[in-house]
């Protein structure tokens, strides 16, 4: 798959995280605000059955994912807290170059994660 593209590995569980919903966001031009792209669900595989966007639809600028992961851990029946530490992990980064892949994967557990440019 070439665009942008995401997969999120359970730590907790040792598998990939199925049906997490991400939320992906563009930054308006010259302002703060944020405009919503599009809604997606991991697949069983804990990746997306098409890219977030491809090539073609992405643009130079600063985007963010935001991940569901509360919902997830609560739907394998995992023990949390009350609130639990983590409910969404938001992650922010730039597109500088529109003819390049940009690979997000996330790594999770109750506790933490971790994020990186991936390839």
């Amino acid at each position: 798959m070439t665009g942008l593209t995401t997969h999120i590995l359970d730590l907790t569980h040792g598998t990939p995280a199925c049906n997490v919903i991400i939320e992906l966001f563009i930054q308006e031009a010259n302002c703060n605000n944020w405009k919503k792209l599009k809604v997606v669900k991991t697949n069983s595989d804990g990746r997306l059955d098409a890219p977030l966007l491809t090539r073609e639809e992405m643009k130079i600028g600063h985007y963010e994912l935001i991940f569901h992961i509360g919902e997830y851990f609560r739907e394998k029946e995992t023990p949390l807290p009350d609130p639990p530490f983590l409910e969404t992990v938001p992650v922010r980064f730039g597109v500088s170059n529109i003819d390049k892949d940009y690979h997000v994967p996330l790594l999770i557990s109750p506790w933490g994660y971790q994020v990186y440019r991936g390839s």
